[in-house]
């Protein structure tokens, strides 16, 4: 395959037409996203709740969950990581992916009022409610490799759940998407290295996502490999499913940024 080499031209042009996309993108999103929900959690109305899980640490679940319910994923035991990942159960070849989610809203701080995309251009989640702020959509969960050199044998890792979870909805482990860790507090320093920021948790965070198509989703209640705790001893994870609620015309997470907009016309489109 022949190299094609670019003009310093070329170069600079592509480069001015990047950051002008890049400087409409945000000028188009709030200039502050709202603050953390508040804790601790806000008591949930018993006649929402359609069911509620309690991943024991080290283990995972997987559900199906209808556009427009929301999962509460709450550390109500303690702190712990739980790493999610998720197909359209219309076409389960339509996934989680985080590069775009990422890309699409220039940012890597997923919070209250962002969205979570499909590699269809879709918008999978919405996050309305989030004590905490510190997730991690970019390194991904454990593996077996990781957990032997951390706690030795023995463990539970996320990839090796994942690919339980997936061969029981019929899928392959060639399906299984880059995962988002919650409850990660993940940031990259000025030296473009991964760095754990334990001030950053906080005691009972919980965060709220809405689906915005129905989906078949998988978590993963094990230790993020860049947990400091030289202990394998991840907490219980609550998670809790409700049921379906209006969403206002101007809802935060539908209008908060162009891409978010474009999403969600590509989501009507797609039901039509």
């Amino acid at each position: 395959m022949q190299h094609v080499r670019r003009s310093p031209e070329e170069i600079a042009a592509n480069r001015a037409r990047y950051e002008d996309h890049q400087r409409k993108g945000l000028e188009f999103a709030p200039k502050a996203l709202p603050t953390p929900s508040p804790l601790p959690a806000p008591p949930i109305d018993a006649t929402l709740i359609v069911h509620q899980e309690i991943i024991p640490g080290g283990w995972y679940w997987s559900t199906r969950i209808k556009r427009g319910e929301t999962l509460r994923v709450a550390q109500e035991q303690g702190f712990s990581t739980v790493s999610l990942v998720a197909w359209s159960a219309v076409d389960t070849s339509e996934r989680l992916n985080l590069p775009d989610t990422v890309k699409m809203q220039w940012t890597t701080a997923l919070s209250k009022g962002r969205v979570i995309f499909s590699d269809m251009g879709r918008v999978m989640f919405s996050i309305t409610e989030d004590s905490s702020g510190a997730h991690d959509c970019l390194m991904g969960g454990s593996t077996a490799a990781s957990n032997l050199a951390k706690y030795g044998e023995g463990t539970r890792n996320s990839r090796d759940n994942f690919i339980k979870l997936a061969t029981k909805a019929g899928l392959d482990k060639r399906d299984i998407p880059a995962a988002l860790a919650l409850f990660a507090p993940v940031r990259v320093d000025a030296n473009g290295k991964f760095a754990w920021k334990s001030e950053l948790p906080h005691e009972g965070d919980y965060v709220e996502l809405r689906a915005e198509m129905e989906m078949i989703m998988g978590f993963s209640n094990c230790p993020h490999p860049l947990d400091p705790s030289p202990v394998y001893a991840p907490k219980p994870v609550t998670v809790t499913r409700l049921s379906v609620r209006p969403v206002a015309d101007d809802d935060l997470c539908r209008t908060a940024t162009a891409e978010a907009v474009r999403g969600f016309e590509n989501n009507a489109s797609a039901t039509l």
